[in-house]
């Protein structure tokens, strides 16, 4: 009787794990090709999708491409004005009166200088870092000329006299910082032309 009652729990063992097996190959069937389509199709929406991304960051570039390179032009544009208007001869041309002595129109030179620059502040928005710090290098040399050659004369002398050794200076200078900043300037926005 145990005989028998270990080969009929064997057999039922047995039956039930047959059954068992049976369900989860059965299982499996429609499991693992339903897996298979789920990550092939998983991976091919995750792909269109970042292409899709990658398009429109495209078309936004170049839509900003359009609307800046104009806008970056005319800061070029109004920087080289800038450094044209700071060049101590058109610069002497414009602020030198008569009647001015050394004191005034080293003060008048100094301000006018200090306002151009202060009124283009913003275009360093557009302009590479190095281009910027050359302008803004340009300035305070053109500053500082005027204040040296200013301290070896009498404040109270004619202004004419601070325009002649001012010129004599850059006479002697081989390239203007103002000029080297302007060639850098054009060089800098051939590329976007």
């Amino acid at each position: 009787m145990q005989f028998l009652k270990s080969i009929f729990s064997n057999f039922a063992f047995h039956c039930i794990l047959y059954r068992t097996m049976d369900a989860l190959i059965e299982f499996l069937k429609f499991t693992i090709p339903g897996l298979i389509v789920f990550a092939t199709s998983y991976f091919m929406l995750k792909t269109y999708f970042e292409n899709e991304e990658k398009k429109r960051q495209a078309e936004y570039r170049s839509g900003n491409h359009k609307l800046i390179t104009p806008i970056k032009l005319q800061a070029y544009e109004r920087l080289i004005m800038f450094l044209e208007r700071i060049s101590l001869d058109s610069l002497l041309i414009r602020v030198m009166e008569p009647s001015m002595t050394v004191e005034r129109l080293q003060s008048a030179l100094l301000l006018t200088v200090r306002a151009e620059f202060e009124h283009n502040l913003s275009q360093q928005l557009y302009v590479s870092v190095k281009t910027w710090n050359t302008i803004k290098t340009s300035k305070e040399n053109v500053i500082r000329l005027i204040n040296t050659v200013a301290s070896t004369l009498d404040p109270s002398a004619p202004g004419f006299e601070l325009s002649k050794r001012i010129l004599d200076a850059i006479i002697v200078t081989e390239k203007s910082p103002v000029q080297i900043s302007i060639d850098l300037l054009k060089l800098e926005a051939e590329q976007f032309m």
